[in-house]
């Protein structure tokens, strides 16, 4: 099996690729035409990308099985044209999570001390301690978080430590779960742009997505709010953003936005230049700690796919718009429970088509979240049920 590997990428995955026995071209600074003929010459069976743009004119004579996107999110790769050739596509869900969280919460502590502003004009030889000692401060204000992923899971603690209370909108979170996480549940995101001080994005981009936090929204954020983006910049109508932002009513910090350049190293004349936005350069996932982990989930799917033929995390499967009920498991943080639930769904001839599994902290429970194409039956609920580290199990219908 051939891997190409055409983006940069840590030694500690390209060590593991290789101790697979695979054969491994790192080849880093391929795009374009250049990528398009590496993939064809190379006869690659994996292709491990990171930023690099992958279209549907790649796939003309290629022997790809499956596409690994170094990272969660996967806009930069034509997820339909490789499923219409028969190929996998797989990301890196989670890995990167607390370091997009810790970029998070410092834009959020730059947007309210205003850090670089003080950092510039000192550079600048002025002193203006009046200005910048207007500071809102964060004790006491509410976060409100829209997606509760891994990485808005991880927003949680750091913000109870700054002692912030935390709200959160999120289509899979119930009552029950944001009880048992400590944090409030909104209804809808005008609810949330009403009653947070702090809004921080953590949602991946899709149909669903795309354009939902639009000039409604900021005009319903109440004045000196922060807003903060480190997800994907096309979920916000940045036009609306920046009417915000230089209007002096609310501060912004961004990771991501409109026009950034698509290489690592360059020029950048966009709207951002003169604004009083803060804007970062694409790094939430760039930390040692966070590239390391993605680099290892990208050997373990790769490892997979070698053994069974089969990849885990692939986005390609359609699953989701078959689920008729959700099942909400509070359970003991074991090993082995998971397997035993799934274990009674297989019995049932029950089919998990989405499964999120949430750690509750130092309390050693979880609660799973899991998906499921009909009801269980009594039979299966009660061996659920009935398991010594199960402490409950609801059903919900879903409604369509």
């Amino acid at each position: 099996m051939k891997v190409l590997v055409a983006d940069k990428f840590e030694s500690v995955g390209l060590e593991g690729l290789k101790a697979l026995g695979l054969e491994v071209a790192y080849e880093p600074d391929l795009k374009d035409d250049s990528l398009k003929n590496a993939i064809k010459d190379s006869e690659a069976n994996v292709l491990v990308v990171r930023s690099t743009k992958v279209t549907a004119d790649m796939f003309e004579d290629a022997h790809l099985g499956l596409i690994i996107r170094a990272g969660a999110g996967y806009n930069t790769i034509d997820v339909a044209a490789a499923s219409n050739k028969g190929i996998y596509v797989a990301n890196c869900p989670g890995k990167n999570s607390h370091a997009v969280a810790e970029l998070a919460f410092g834009l959020i502590l730059a947007c309210d001390r205003r850090i670089p502003d003080n950092v510039a004009q000192l550079r600048e030889g002025k002193w203006n301690k009046k200005e910048f000692s207007a500071a809102r401060g964060l004790y006491g204000k509410t976060l409100g978080l829209v997606g509760m992923g891994q990485i808005g899971q991880n927003m949680v603690p750091i913000a109870r430590a700054f002692g912030m209370n935390v709200i959160a909108y999120s289509r899979w979170m119930t009552a029950d779960v944001s009880a048992a996480l400590g944090i409030g549940r909104a209804e809808s995101l005008n609810e949330i742009a009403t009653q947070a001080d702090v809004v921080s994005v953590h949602v991946a981009l899709t149909p669903d997505t795309k354009g939902m936090l639009g000039k409604e929204f900021f005009d319903r954020l109440p004045d000196g709010a922060i807003f903060i983006n480190t997800s994907r910049c096309e979920v916000v109508e940045q036009a609306a953003l920046e009417e915000a932002c230089n209007s002096g009513r609310i501060r912004a910090g961004l990771d991501v936005f409109e026009g950034e350049p698509s290489t690592a190293t360059g020029d950048y004349d966009g709207s951002l230049k003169d604004s009083p936005i803060y804007a970062t350069h694409h790094i939430g996932a760039s930390t040692e700690e966070a590239q390391n982990a993605v680099a290892e989930e990208v050997v373990r799917i790769v490892r997979e796919y070698k053994t069974t033929g089969h990849a885990p995390n692939v986005v390609n499967v359609p699953s989701g718009d078959k689920s008729t009920h959700l099942l909400i498991i509070r359970h003991a943080d074991r090993v082995g429970v998971l397997a035993a639930l799934l274990g009674a769904l297989k019995d049932d001839g029950v089919n998990v088509q989405e499964m999120e599994n949430i750690i509750l902290g130092p309390s050693h429970a979880a609660i799973a979240q899991i998906a499921v194409a009909k009801e269980p039956s009594p039979t299966a609920l009660r061996t659920m049920r009935t398991n010594p580290h199960v402490f409950d199990v609801q059903v919900i219908a879903i409604e369509r």
